[in-house]
């Protein structure tokens, strides 16, 4: 009886795998066709934000796009990933990065967006790990998987810019399984 059982959650879910592989090739067919950049729908907010020198440092001022940093100057930067993950940066925090004369740099947030929480499932697709929570496939980071010790599956507690469109989300916690 358990094998049953186990080969019909099997089929399941590569009946489920299928059916996501087919809407998200006909959306992709959509988005062409219609011409539409639903990356572009994701608002990050630069008003404000200023580059500078004080003394021998540099400084620049930017918001977090899920995974690098656009700043002041409309560049994207790299942030380190355990930086990132472990502060559980939401794309939208704005943050200032000091960078000595001996090129050590430093990041501060100076402006957290405000935030929702949200549980979905830890997937992966082409070798990006993703959370879905209320049927929104949101990226996550690498580094905050590996940090919380994730697996496939797993439920997870997330990060996302209150009443706006995100495409990345912060791993807040691992919902230990039962």
């Amino acid at each position: 009886m358990t094998k049953k059982k186990i080969t019909a959650i099997r089929d399941f879910i590569e009946s489920a795998e299928k059916s996501i592989k087919s809407a998200k090739k006909l959306l992709g067919e959509i988005l062409q066709e219609e011409n539409i950049d639903l990356s572009a729908e994701v608002n990050l907010d630069t008003k404000g934000l200023n580059k500078y020198n004080s003394g021998d440092e540099k400084i620049i001022e930017w918001v977090f796009t899920g995974e690098e940093m656009l700043g002041a100057d409309k560049n994207n930067y790299p942030v380190p990933v355990n930086y990132a993950s472990k502060s559980k940066l939401v794309q939208g925090d704005k943050m200032k990065l000091t960078i000595d004369r001996a090129g050590k740099m430093m990041y501060k947030q100076i402006l957290p967006i405000e935030r929702d929480t949200k549980t979905g499932l830890l997937t992966k697709d082409k070798g990006r790990y993703q959370v879905v929570a209320d049927g929104v496939t949101y990226n996550v980071l690498t580094a905050a998987v590996t940090h919380f010790k994730a697996d496939i599956g797993d439920s997870i507690t997330i990060l996302i810019p209150k009443g706006k469109d995100a495409t990345f989300a912060a791993i807040e916690n691992l919902i230990p399984k039962e």
